[in-house]
């Protein structure tokens, strides 16, 4: 069995008028869904030269006005160490004191009390520094902090520091003081280098290299400072398919997919700057047949997106959505356990299970306390299986989270870093029944579940299959060609024999068989 390291990556990249959506894929399942609007604004790592509109002693805090319809929300410690000399050197850019924004020379105001109050740093109406550390969500303004850092491929470059920090996840002691001692040597003076995972035996001229585009950055942001109103963006993050290769890719990447000539070029630019003997993955899509229906992504987000989610073999996750946490249901369904013991059934549904929630958690960027009710384990050998594969699964998640062993009543509960809104996908659409208002789930989610019972009854060896269904669905499932019914066919080299009912409901369904 392969590891999850090994296993292939695709991007695929769409782009509209309205929206540019990617879509991650490893070993052709989605993993993650990302979005981006042409009006997004206040994007994570979008500084911002905004004004403190009031300060909040109660809270140590101050909402700061950054041009959104709700303040945004800066607590006394995310103000960082060096804030007064971050605040001393905005005031001199303003004045025009300093016109060489090299930190060489640049003398540094003490750290500020780490148990002090914010009414003692700052005072209303004037300029702040801030950068977005979580996006608006709901009814919030966005969180912001006066910590600035640049991030890139490989490094993260921190104004006014001399520390250099390095991923824990790079656990080989020799390559962490490689890289430490080669960082050390390229950093300028009054910055610090947060050394991300990916530079894990990277040569000194690529680490350089990014090094040196940061700190172009830096140079551009204390430009735009100089002449900037209040409020207003000083620096973007970087433009957000940037962004989503940046933090997405690595050596599995096999394809990287896009729909739009102009789009293309751009990746393909950005791609061959983080890793040259990856640009010829990505590609140009020319097709009739739009780029998301003709690799199923379409599809998959359908059936991934609902309140039910399905596994194989019958089994399925319920997930509900309360304004406090999120709760997932692990239910077995219809899954026969003749050939198990009832421990080993659960285990299995509960293992499913496990790695389908670390997908889901991803895909719909779920933050804040997750609670899950797994089926409940007798053995505690069985209970320690599942805790540990739910952390292997979660391994790759970039989002900090954190996973509690299970409880006495089978609950596992997760926190998950939550930085932007939650991924929403409507999955029900009008019913065609009636006239009335309610709403069904769409066909295809429909689609999907007879298909995994249909494999079921194959694997069980049914000869002879019979489908009683609704003369809807019995229609969806006909139309085209290939037609689902016909696809079904040559997977199983079966046919299945599809009976309209017009006594059926919309999403009622009966496989007869012999």
């Amino acid at each position: 069995m392969q590891k999850n390291n090994e296993m292939n990556k695709e991007l695929l990249i769409r782009s509209s008028s309205d929206n540019i959506d990617f879509a991650l894929l490893k070993d052709k399942k989605l993993i993650e869904f990302h979005k981006d609007s042409n009006n997004t604004k206040f994007l994570v790592g979008d500084i911002y030269l905004a004004k403190i509109r009031k300060i909040m002693p109660a809270l140590n805090a101050a909402f700061i006005n950054v041009g959104y319809k709700k303040d945004a929300f800066l607590h006394y410690h995310d103000l960082g160490p060096k804030f007064s000399t971050l605040k001393s050197f905005v005031k001199d850019i303003h004045s025009e004191k300093i016109k060489n924004f090299s930190l060489t020379n640049y003398k540094f105001s003490d750290d500020i009390n780490k148990d002090g109050s914010i009414s003692d740093v700052i005072n209303t109406n004037e300029p702040i520094l801030i950068q977005i550390v979580k996006e608006p969500i709901s009814t919030k303004g966005p969180r912001v902090t006066s910590e600035i850092s640049f991030a890139g491929r490989f490094l993260v470059l921190v104004p006014f520091s001399s520390r250099i920090s390095i991923s824990q996840k790079i656990e080989d002691s020799k390559e962490k003081d490689r890289l430490k001692r080669l960082v050390k040597s390229i950093t300028p003076k009054g910055f610090g280098v947060i050394i991300r995972t990916v530079a894990k035996n990277k040569k000194v001229a690529e680490l350089d290299r990014d090094l040196q585009n940061l700190y172009g950055r830096w140079i551009a942001m204390c430009k735009k400072i100089k002449k900037a109103n209040m409020p207003s963006k000083v620096m973007d993050e970087m433009t957000f398919s940037s962004k989503i290769l940046r933090d997405l890719f690595d050596e599995n990447f096999t394809s990287i997919l896009v729909n739009d000539e102009a789009l293309h070029i751009q990746i393909k630019d950005y791609v061959q700057k983080i890793a040259p003997k990856k640009e010829s993955i990505v590609k140009l899509y020319k097709s009739n047949v739009p780029i998301f229906e003709k690799f199923g992504i379409e599809r998959q987000i359908k059936t991934s997106f609902g309140k039910n989610v399905s596994m194989i073999k019958g089994s399925y996750l319920v997930i509900e959505h309360t304004e406090a946490l999120h709760v997932i249901d692990v239910n077995s369904g219809n899954r026969s356990f003749s050939q198990k013991s009832q421990e080993d059934s659960a285990l299995e549904v509960n293992l499913n299970a496990a790695s389908e929630i670390a997908r889901q958690l991803r895909l719909r960027d779920m933050g804040g306390i997750i609670v899950v009710d797994f089926i409940d384990q007798n053995k505690a050998e069985n209970r320690r299986k599942l805790f540990n594969h739910l952390k292997s699964e979660m391994q790759e998640d970039r989002a900090k989270h954190k996973i509690l062993p299970p409880s006495k009543f089978g609950l596992i509960q997760i926190t998950r870093q939550r930085v932007r809104p939650e991924m929403k996908i409507k999955t029900r659409e009008a019913n065609p029944s009636n006239n009335k208002h309610n709403e069904v789930e769409a066909p295809i989610i429909l689609i999907n579940k007879l298909e995994q019972e249909l494999d079921e009854l194959v694997r069980k060896g049914k000869v002879d299959i019979q489908l009683n269904i609704h003369p809807f669905i019995a229609a969806f499932l006909e139309k085209g060609y290939p037609s689902i019914r016909l696809k079904w066919y040559f997977k199983h080299k079966k046919w299945v024999k599809i009976i309209p009912r017009d006594a059926y409901k919309y999403l009622e369904y009966k496989f007869k068989v012999e």
